[in-house]
């Protein structure tokens, strides 16, 4: 895949009337885009099969493996050989397609999963990889970039909707970077528990709030003005957020103790299990980018025994958020992406454990218009390296992107005025969508 997808320079200011916004410019244009897209990228003879592509996406979960899962343990089993491990391998509801015995009821709902086995990257180092798997960009320099979910924020926030754009459960993670503070996650640190910061204190109301708030704001009124920044501005948002969260009457969606006792149980009674519960009232709510963190992943040691205690976890919690998505014709309109920071291993080492792999670890897509029950990449029978099909981390984004209906060739500029594309050389994987 080295065909690099191309997109017209919009960034030209001849073109623009200065009345229409380049956001605005692009939702009109998408199917333009899209189009051209497919031209460059998949060739000509691939046009008639992108006709019906169109971004289907709505809402993105990002179901994050904290420390990096083992491809070998779960996605991509080599049963058998030296670097096999213990676990054996299951057929799925795709004929030729199996995954660790420890996902039974995922493998039920393989014919909604695009398995990608051939993820490649440079990034060993839990921070540095962690960074990258959010933004799409490698740490380095003064630039922040903005996460996944602040994009999504960005590019689909409902200015109608009083819940927050991007949410993120069990884990704080990198902020919005550039694109300001109001696009910084809202976070759910418990699930399990009552959800902090979602009414007035005692003996406030709606009226005495905004009073407040508006005194607050001519007291801070010079202060802000001499000291621009993003203090002041996530200063400012976390009270803007606030006011329209507490107010929204959508915010019931954080309430957990509505859904029946059996629902609840089907996802696990876990902070893992309860976040993608939660995760499908959010976007059920209208809720555009949520993200359910499991930590836990960082296996150099006792390796099969800690998987097998986290797959327990992973695989009821899943297998019901994409069969909960589908029941309720949510599936097709919201992306869900399981992945982790890198993989491990094939090699086990000394102390019955895996380290870390860049070179060939998996990741899954599901839903958002993309196709499922397949397989994309392979690795040779070790496990030890891509043979087919290598895939970037940018390659994922640019996909995301295509699915969300989002341009990955649009600059936004960085606080020193710097331009910065949403993806960094991606190019969108073409098995997904044909």
């Amino acid at each position: 895949m080295n065909t690099k997808l191309w997109v017209p320079e919009y960034d030209t200011p001849e073109l623009w009337h200065k009345e229409i916004s380049r956001r605005g410019f692009f939702k009109c244009g998408v199917s333009s885009f899209l189009g051209l897209v497919a031209m460059q990228h998949f060739g000509t003879t691939s046009v008639a099969q992108l006709a019906d592509v169109v971004p289907r996406a709505k809402h993105c979960i990002v179901l994050f493996m904290s420390g990096g899962a083992s491809q070998l343990d779960t996605f991509d089993p080599k049963t058998g050989t030296k670097n096999g491990g213990p676990f054996a391998a299951i057929p799925t509801s795709v004929k030729g397609i199996e995954v660790s015995e420890n996902l039974p009821l995922v493998a039920e709902q393989a014919h909604h999963l695009s398995i990608i086995r051939s993820m490649v990257s440079r990034e060993g180092n839990h921070e540095r990889a962690r960074y990258l798997l959010h933004t799409g960009y490698a740490p380095g320099g003064a630039v922040k970039h903005p996460t996944l979910g602040s994009l999504t924020s960005y590019y689909l926030k409902d200015d109608a909707s009083h819940l927050p754009s991007c949410v993120n459960i069990n884990s704080p993670t990198y902020a919005g970077g550039f694109l300001g503070a109001t696009h910084d996650p809202f976070v759910v640190s418990d699930p399990m528990k009552q959800v902090e910061d979602l009414s007035y204190p005692a003996q406030m109301d709606t009226h005495r709030f905004r009073e407040r708030l508006k005194m607050l704001n001519t007291i801070e009124k010079d202060f802000i003005a001499k000291r621009t920044g993003r203090s002041t501005e996530a200063h400012e948002a976390i009270y803007r957020k606030a006011d329209r969260l507490i107010n929204s009457p959508k915010i019931d969606a954080f309430q957990l103790n509505e859904e029946p006792l059996a629902i609840r149980e089907a996802y696990g009674m876990n902070k893992f299990g309860q976040g993608c519960l939660m995760a499908r009232r959010l976007v059920e709510a209208g809720v555009k980018f949520v993200e359910v963190s499991l930590d836990g992943w960082d296996t150099h040691e006792n390796n099969f025994e800690r998987t097998k205690e986290l797959l327990n976890v992973v695989d009821p919690a899943f297998a019901m958020l994409l069969k909960d998505l589908a029941k309720r014709e949510l599936l097709d309109e919201t992306l869900v992406l399981w992945l982790g920071e890198f993989g491990r291993t094939p090699r086990i080492n000394g102390n019955d454990g895996r380290d870390h792999h860049t070179q060939g670890w998996a990741a899954v897509v599901a839903g958002g218009g993309t196709r499922g029950g397949q397989v994309i990449g392979s690795t040779n029978e070790d496990g030890s390296k891509v043979v087919t099909g290598a895939i970037g981390v940018p390659d994922l984004f640019a996909s995301l992107c295509f699915a969300l209906g989002i341009d990955a060739q649009e600059e936004n500029y960085s606080r020193s005025g710097r331009p910065i594309r949403v993806v960094n050389d991606g190019s969108v994987i073409e098995e997904l969508f044909i």
